[in-house]
C-alpha cells in the first residue's frame, strides 16, 4: 500500500458545510507543502458559502467579497464541490469513512437561544436566525411568514445580527433595492407597516456586542431617526473604569452611542430606539395568542469575581407596544447524524478541533468554525480556528492516525456520491447559477437577484431529477 499524502495516494478529507470555516480549512489543507492532499467539500444546499450567502446582512455587500478568495480555493484541481448532498439523507458518517482518511465538521451555529421568558412561544415571536435566513433568500425559510402588519417591533440583543435584523426592517425600499435582499422579501419589507423598532440590550453601551461601523450605520438610515435615550448612553462607575482599558473600536463605539443620544426626532417616518440596561421578563398575548406586549426590567451592572460585569433587575420595570419579536440573545449548532453533540453547549466536543467521542478522540474525525468553539467572533475569526484544526489533522496524518478507506480514490468517490444523490452540484453549476443570478441582477440594478428555491436552481442547471 502506498503511503498516505504522496501523489500515488492523496490524503483525501471530506468537508461537511461549505461556509467560511469549510474553505478557510480547505485553503489551509491544499496550500500545504508536505503531502499530496485532496479535499471534498459537501452542502445539504445547492449552493456554497454558508454564512456568507446566507447571513451576511444584503445591505453589506464588502463583506460578501470574501468569496473572491473562496473562489480561488475552488479552483484547485485536488479540490471538489458537492452541493445538494446532505449528511444523515444522502449520505453517512460510515459512508465516509469507507472513501475518506478524514472527515471534518464545519456546519455552523444554525439557530437561536430561547429568552425562557413566559409567552416566549406566542405567534409574532421569532428566532432572528429564521428572519435573516428569510430576508437572504435560504431555501429553508423562503416560505415563513411574518407579520409586518404590526407597527412596533422589538429585537432583543445588542450583537451584529439584532443590528441587522433592525436596519433592514427600517431601510426604505430605495435602500434596499441596492442589495440583494430575496425578491420576495424585498416586496414585503416595502410594504410593511413598520413605524418603530426597539433595539433591546440587558447590559450598558460598553458592553454592546455589535461594532462600531454597525452603530454607525444606524444614523445614517435614509428615513428612520436613530434615538438613544440620553440616561441609558451614560456609563456607570465600572463601564467608566472597564472603559480606559478599552481599545480604540470600543470607545468608537460608544462615542457613536452616546452621539445618537443627543439626536431629537427629525420627521422621519420611522423611528429606531437603541436601549440598555433592560431585560424581557415576559411576552403577553391578546385573544388569539399574538404578541401585543412585552414587560421590561430595567436593569444595573454589578461585577463578577472573575471581574466581568452582569446586569441584575430593579425594582423599575415599563411595558412595551409591540406586535412582533425577534431574539438574538446567542446561538447554537444542531446536531449532526452519528456526530458527538454537547448538547448543553451547542457544539461538537472536541480538543484543538479533533472530535471527543465518550473514550476520547475519534480517530480521523475533525471540526472547525462556530459548530467547534460556538458563535464567536466574525467572517475572518474563522481563519485561525480552522488552522489550528488543520493543524492538528496534518499532524495526525503524518503519524499514520487515520482511517483506513477501502475505496480511498477520487473516482471511487465521485461514483459513489452519483449514486446516491445523482442530483448532486459541481462548483461549476454553482458558477451557472452564479452568472444567471448576476445576471438578473444586472437587469434590475441591483448586485444579484437570488434563486431562493433548490428546484428552480436544479431545474437552470437541466437537472431532470428531484431534489
Amino acid at each position: 500500500m502506498s503511503q498516505i499524502g504522496t501523489a500515488a495516494q492523496p490524503l483525501r478529507v471530506a468537508i461537511i458545510g461549505a461556509g467560511p470555516a469549510g474553505f478557510f480549512s480547505a485553503e489551509r489543507l491544499l496550500k500545504d507543502s508536505s503531502m499530496v492532499i485532496e479535499v471534498d467539500m459537501f452542502d445539504r444546499l445547492p449552493t456554497p458559502y454558508g454564512l456568507v450567502r446566507n447571513g451576511v446582512a444584503p445591505d453589506h455587500q464588502k463583506i460578501k467579497s470574501v468569496t473572491a478568495s473562496f473562489d480561488r480555493t475552488a479552483g484547485n484541481p485536488r479540490f471538489r464541490f458537492f452541493g445538494n448532498v446532505e449528511l444523515g439523507r444522502d449520505i453517512s458518517v460510515d459512508d465516509l469513512k469507507d472513501y475518506y482518511h478524514q472527515i471534518l465538521y464545519t456546519t455552523g451555529a444554525q439557530t437561536d437561544r430561547h429568552l425562557g421568558i413566559p409567552g416566549d412561544n406566542l405567534i409574532g415571536s421569532h428566532p432572528a436566525t429564521e428572519f435573516v435566513a428569510w430576508y437572504n433568500g435560504h431555501p429553508d425559510y423562503r416560505d415563513l411568514e411574518f407579520d409586518l402588519s404590526q407597527e412596533r417591533v422589538a429585537v432583543v440583543g445588542v450583537g451584529n445580527v439584532a443590528v441587522d435584523v433592525a436596519r433592514i426592517l427600517c431601510r426604505t425600499r430605495e435602500e434596499l433595492m441596492k442589495t440583494d435582499i430575496a425578491d420576495y422579501a424585498l416586496e414585503a419589507l416595502s410594504n410593511s407597516n413598520v413605524k418603530e423598532v426597539y433595539i433591546l440590550g440587558r447590559r450598558g453601551p460598553a458592553q454592546a456586542a455589535f461594532t462600531a461601523p454597525e452603530a454607525k450605520e444606524l444614523g445614517e438610515l435614509d428615513d428612520c431617526d436613530a434615538l438613544v435615550p440620553a440616561d441609558e448612553a451614560e456609563l456607570d462607575p465600572l463601564s467608566q473604569a472597564a472603559m480606559a482599558e478599552a481599545d480604540r473600536a470600543d470607545v468608537r463605539k460608544v462615542d457613536i452611542i452616546q452621539e445618537l443620544s443627543k439626536r431629537h426626532p427629525t420627521g422621519k417616518s420611522k423611528r429606531l430606539h437603541l436601549r440598555f440596561l433592560v431585560s424581557p421578563t415576559e411576552l403577553i398575548g391578546d385573544e388569539h395568542g399574538r404578541v401585543k406586549q412585552m414587560k421590561l426590567v430595567h436593569n444595573e451592572l454589578y461585577a463578577t469575581d472573575a471581574g466581568s460585569m452582569r446586569p441584575r433587575a430593579t425594582d423599575r420595570t415599563e411595558t412595551l407596544d409591540v406586535g412582533l419579536v425577534f431574539r438574538s440573545i446567542g446561538y447554537r449548532g444542531l446536531p449532526l447524524p452519528g456526530v458527538p453533540f454537547h448538547e448543553s453547549w451547542g457544539v461538537i466536543p472536541n480538543n484543538g478541533g479533533r472530535v471527543q467521542g465518550s473514550d476520547g478522540a475519534l480517530l480521523g474525525q475533525y471540526t472547525a468554525g462556530w459548530i467547534k468553539r460556538g458563535p464567536t467572533g466574525v467572517i475572518g475569526t474563522n481563519r485561525p480556528d480552522a488552522n489550528e484544526t488543520v493543524d492538528n489533522m496534518l499532524s495526525d496524518a503524518r503519524e499514520g492516525l487515520v482511517l483506513t478507506p477501502s475505496h480511498a480514490t477520487a473516482d471511487e468517490a465521485l461514483a459513489f456520491v452519483g449514486e446516491r444523490q445523482p442530483c448532486f452540484v459541481t462548483f461549476q453549476d454553482w458558477k451557472t447559477l452564479d452568472e444567471i443570478e448576476l445576471s438578473r441582477g444586472k437587469e434590475q440594478d441591483r448586485p444579484r437577484v437570488k434563486f431562493t428555491r433548490v428546484e428552480d436552481m436544479l431545474e437552470a442547471l437541466g437537472k431532470s431529477c428531484s431534489s
